[in-house]
């Protein structure tokens, strides 16, 4: 059976490479720390995520710098070293096609993706933990080794991730479905506040930070990965793009609720489908209001007393009102236990509002 061992060699240290390298090495994995810009790896080898002097041959290779120069690099570490070579792109189709145009030496090179990440970037955001629990995609394609498609497993799983294999093709079009396309469409939405005035602004509430939260990457690294994967956009932005043509053509009638209301409905049914957590199925949660002033200790204090009162707090946000020295605390647990953390809640002077 294949083992990681190492050293591993990591070929771009932005927050994801360093975040490998961070849980590799707390593993005790030697880990060799490459990068373009000497000052990035730098920064990466301080924070502890590895070395750029480590002078002897890599077991594996992970490829983790922006997508439009996946391939190649891909490539160029088959020639120089013996090792399994494997990227963490969010793409696989482009990487594969361009590594592939360079090189038919490609049995050492299986595809993979890390479903985790940030808003923030670069070295310093890194996490040991970042993987913890999250989905890792391993993406073979037809010449990839047995050996290799191991090796990245091992990988995976010793970065605290659990593994889902699929093809190239079917990666593609998932990413497309769970991450590309919500994030064009917080862009869109975003778009349209750069111009609104200060008055409307003032009436924001969550709903338009939980739609808007993604809009804030990097734009320069997105049009990268929305290019590379414009085959599998394209379908998914013509089906919204009908959905958007019924919208218009509803709101245009006299009597629109009922074609609103289906649309709004396919929504629901789309929105149940999401995994809860852990990845387990969806769960009807009942969610409570919990008023808070705005000032230190108030948080743990509603923590401590939420915990007293033996309910499972499954999810939770926090909502700021505007001009008010005071916010709100969603708390959502199971349906059973909305009583027993009611009852507590108030006891102890919260506020709390079902």
């Amino acid at each position: 059976m294949t083992e990681l061992r190492g050293p591993v060699r990591i070929v771009g240290t932005g927050l994801i490479g360093t975040s490998i390298g961070l849980a590799l090495t707390r593993l005790g994995v030697v880990v060799e720390l490459v990068d373009a810009d000497p000052e990035t790896a730098l920064m990466a080898e301080r924070i502890g995520a590895g070395s750029r002097l480590v002078q002897v041959e890599p077991q594996l290779v992970v490829v983790a710098v922006p997508p439009d120069h996946v391939g190649a690099v891909i490539a160029e570490q088959l020639r120089l070293t013996d090792a399994i070579v494997t990227d963490a792109a969010s793409v696989k189709s482009k990487p594969l096609a361009d590594a592939a145009a360079l090189t038919d030496d490609l049995a050492r090179y299986v595809g993979s993706h890390p479903m985790a990440g940030s808003e923030r970037s670069g070295p310093l955001a890194g996490r040991a933990d970042l993987f913890e629990g999250a989905t890792w995609a391993i993406t073979p394609h037809e010449k990839s080794s047995p050996d290799a498609v191991e090796l990245v497993r091992r990988l995976a799983e010793a970065a605290g991730a659990r593994t889902v294999e699929l093809s190239v093709e079917d990666h593609d079009l998932a990413v497309a479905r769970v991450s590309h396309l919500p994030h064009l469409m917080s862009a869109l939405a975003a778009g349209t506040l750069v111009d609104a005035p200060s008055s409307h602004l003032e009436l924001s509430g969550q709903g338009v930070r939980d739609v808007t939260r993604i809009a804030a990457g990097d734009p320069r690294l997105w049009t990268q990965i929305v290019s590379a994967n414009s085959g599998a956009l394209t379908g998914l932005l013509e089906q919204i793009r009908g959905e958007l043509d019924r919208v218009l053509v509803a709101l245009g009638k006299e009597e629109a609720g009922e074609e609103l209301t289906s649309i709004l409905g396919q929504g629901v049914s789309g929105a149940v489908r999401v995994p809860g957590k852990h990845g387990a199925p969806h769960i009807d949660l009942v969610t409570i209001l919990v008023t808070i002033p705005d000032r230190p200790g108030q948080l743990a204090r509603l923590f401590a007393d939420a915990a007293a009162s033996g309910a499972n707090v499954e999810d939770l946000r926090i909502d700021h009102s505007p001009g008010r020295p005071v916010g709100e605390v969603e708390l959502a647990v199971k349906p059973g236990s909305v009583d027993q953390l009611v009852g507590v809640l108030t006891e102890r002077g919260w506020a709390v509002h079902r």
